[in-house]
């Protein structure tokens, strides 16, 4: 089979080892495809076209020494917040913008140490807080199958890129839904891993070096096949730095080889929002194909209250995202959100001007939330969900107070599209974002699958066998 711009990553790397392509060869043909269509996109602002070159030079005179890695020769993305020597990471934010680390963080070296070769680092919104990529250092990203709609975000540059064919592989990082949201708004594949699957060093927020206190945000990968996204995982899983000298990460089998040997659970809302009409009878189709090809498939509540899980996660989310802002104006936010009166908003306001005694309490709750997990999980394999309220929204600008989607021709808060990604976020499980075919006006639809603790090979491999019995990725037209 001839390599072109939509081969997985996995075929590009067989075509290596077989001598049928050169790295020299993919690195060229992804920068053609980058200086061709991403005028239009604005998906990859920071460009290491020589960085590539000499990299993909380098990998064909290993290759033709006899010499293997998981990713020996192939080019690739990873999102701009992730911590790579001599280039930028500002994470949108304007005052960041000359921040160069000098050393590489642990998943940019695990990636280049595996082979790869970089194509530059693809936009984010500004502290990545946002399901658009839209800063004032970079500008605005679109999608490609609309491009007056967002990409997702924080990781949209990437989902862009996979779905035009720029880059075969990305590197993400997700704490409010910043790989799945981008990979099921651009019609790819995302796993946001395990919390403890994958350093979390050396992405924005957190600091260069290991934090136990860092909860939730991960980093991951994103592709545009399954088996591409097992295959980054692999490069990526591991111990943080220090306690890699002695910890190694040995992960369980996949629960199921078939779909008929899984159970699956369905959350189709969550507090009371559902996805739109379409996303809803997509993933009763799914529901559907899953039962008549053997699965147990039923209708599951989580195993406690959503209102207290969805409080905490707020709670924590923005004791995490707030941890470098000034106390004063912290302390202003906070109490901007309690005069709303609003629960969920005096929710956030607690997360900004916690003490220590209350962030104890918070986590010390969120342990009791994956212990539930653990026990639900003893009876399901799988849950499957929306990935998100409904296909890519129309780009928006203004204070996410004000804005609001359009769901089935009712509005919603533009913080109702956390509903989903935080199911799998507050306690740490691992989640995969898989396509879901289109919506009726040609966008895609994206759904998720959630499993058990350290168990994301079941997620993984589930996604695997959706992609070759059910919907897989496709391009945009005109791509």
């Amino acid at each position: 089979m001839a390599i072109d711009h939509f081969s997985t990553a996995t075929a590009m790397l067989a075509a290596l080892r077989d001598k049928k392509v050169s790295a020299v060869e993919l690195a060229e043909m992804h920068i053609a495809r980058i200086e061709e269509k991403d005028g239009a996109l604005n998906a990859i602002p920071v460009r290491t076209f020589d960085r590539a070159r000499e990299a993909a030079s380098a990998a064909d005179k290993r290759i033709a020494a006899g010499e293997t890695g998981k990713l020996l020769g192939l080019p690739m993305t990873l999102k701009e917040s992730t911590m790579t020597a001599g280039l930028p990471q500002s994470a949108g934010i304007p005052e960041l913008k000359d921040h160069v680390p000098a050393k590489d963080g642990p998943l940019a070296s695990a990636v280049f140490n595996a082979g790869a070769g970089l194509l530059g680092k693809t936009n984010i919104p500004v502290a990545l807080g946002d399901w658009q990529a839209d800063s004032p250092v970079y500008g605005r990203s679109n999608n490609p199958w609309d491009l007056t709609r967002t990409p997702g975000g924080s990781t949209g540059g990437g989902g862009a890129a996979l779905a035009a064919g720029m880059t075969p592989l990305e590197v993400g990082s997700d704490i409010g839904g910043s790989i799945r949201v981008p990979a099921a708004y651009c019609g790819a594949y995302g796993h946001r891993p395990t919390e403890t699957a994958i350093p979390r060093t050396g992405s924005f927020p957190f600091a260069d070096l290991p934090n136990p206190a860092a909860l939730m945000g991960v980093q991951g990968p994103l592709a545009r096949s399954a088996t591409d996204l097992e295959l980054l995982f692999d490069v990526l899983a591991g111990p943080e730095p220090f306690e890699n000298v002695a910890w190694r990460l040995e992960l369980p089998k996949p629960r199921g080889e078939q779909l008929s040997d899984l159970r699956v659970g369905v959350i189709s809302s969550v507090l009371g929002q559902s996805g739109s009409s379409q996303m809803t009878a997509r993933l009763d189709e799914l529901a559907s194909f899953l039962s008549k090809g053997g699965a147990t498939v039923a209708d599951v509540e989580p195993p406690f209250d959503l209102g207290w899980y969805y409080g905490d996660y707020l709670r924590l989310l923005n004791v995490m995202i707030t941890q470098s802002q000034p106390a004063e104006e912290r302390r202003a936010q906070a109490a901007a959100l309690r005069a709303t009166g609003d629960t969920f908003a005096m929710a956030q306001a607690d997360g900004l001007d916690m003490d220590a005694a209350a962030f104890q309490a918070l986590v010390n709750r969120r342990a009791t939330g994956i212990a539930a997990w653990q026990e639900f999980f003893k009876s399901w394999d799988v849950i499957i969900a929306p990935m998100t309220l409904d296909s890519a929204f129309p780009h928006q600008d203004g204070a996410f107070t004000s804005r609001t989607l359009l769901i089935d021709n009712d509005e919603v808060s533009y913080l109702a599209n956390i509903m989903f990604p935080m199911l799998a976020i507050f306690t740490g499980l691992p989640s995969t974002a898989f396509p879901a075919g289109l919506d009726s006006n040609g966008l895609p639809l994206g759904l998720q699958a959630i499993g058990p603790y350290l168990e994301d090979r079941t997620t993984l491999r589930f996604a695997q066998l959706l992609e070759r019995e059910w919907h897989k990725f496709t391009p945009p037209p005109g791509y």
